[in-house]
């Protein structure tokens, strides 16, 4: 690895915007280190994936200072240049059913705070050494359900996001003295394997460009955003919803 090379942690990097997202920070000459609950994929063509990736469940906060110390492993300056936080879940019930607060017991409650904000924040703190070596960019993926009520993501799901977007702020807020940067982005209605059934009538009602967007669109801002283009933006969230927003 060139002693100059940039170093990501990615969460959440298994599917869709994840995988997205490494191969377009590979394409800049990043190293990425990803993090999911499944192992390594045998089938996988990215031949260092197997040494950069970091089996850990999110949903399990005492597993966090096992997964910072196989970071700190990784990291042959002690210096992480990005945190993206992609990881999120949305239980579903019975054929799919949206949670909502009638439907969601405690433990679902518990599971989708732990992956989607808490394990994000406590992350941040155990790393923030390596990153203010780094003047490192972290980047929170939110959603658009975070700010709207949405008809297929749940309750918890919902409330993990928009309180995901606060973090973003204090993040913003707190880190900014220490060189490191914190902002988030909220995807709409993005094409990836698993999409609810009913998204395309929703896309033609309420997504003025008529489409879903793309992962790669989402990774290109993810990459701007740990990026010098951006060494300016701190604490902001970008909608990537084709304006489904507004």
């Amino acid at each position: 690895m060139a002693d100059d090379q940039r170093i990501m942690l990615l969460t959440g990097a298994s599917r869709g915007i994840g995988h997205a997202t490494v191969k377009t920070f590979q394409e800049h000459g990043w190293r990425i280190l990803t993090v999911s609950r499944q192992a390594f994929s045998a089938q996988c063509p990215w031949i260092s994936g197997r040494d950069s990736h970091i089996q850990s469940d999110l949903g399990d906060l005492g597993q966090i200072d096992s997964l910072v110390a196989q970071v700190r492993e990784r990291l042959p300056h002690g210096e992480l240049h990005a945190l993206v936080n992609n990881a999120g879940i949305s239980p579903k019930g019975p054929d799919g059913k949206r949670l909502g607060v009638l439907d969601a017991d405690a433990q679902t409650w518990t599971q989708v705070l732990n992956v989607n904000l808490v394990s994000t924040a406590l992350i941040a703190r155990a790393l923030m050494p390596e990153m203010e070596r780094g003047k490192a960019s972290i980047v929170n993926v939110t959603s658009i359900a975070g700010s709207r009520v949405h008809p297929f993501a749940g309750v918890a799901y919902a409330a993990s996001k928009a309180a995901l977007a606060a973090l973003t702020r204090e993040m913003a807020h707190e880190f900014g003295r220490f060189g490191v940067r914190a902002n988030a982005i909220a995807p709409g209605e993005i094409r990836t394997s698993i999409l609810s059934p009913g998204t395309d009538e929703l896309v033609a009602n309420e997504v003025p460009l008529g489409r879903l967007g793309d992962p790669r669109e989402v990774a290109s801002t993810i990459h701007f955003l740990c990026s010098e283009a951006s060494s300016y933006i701190n604490g902001a969230e970008i909608h990537i919803n084709g304006g489904q927003h507004v």
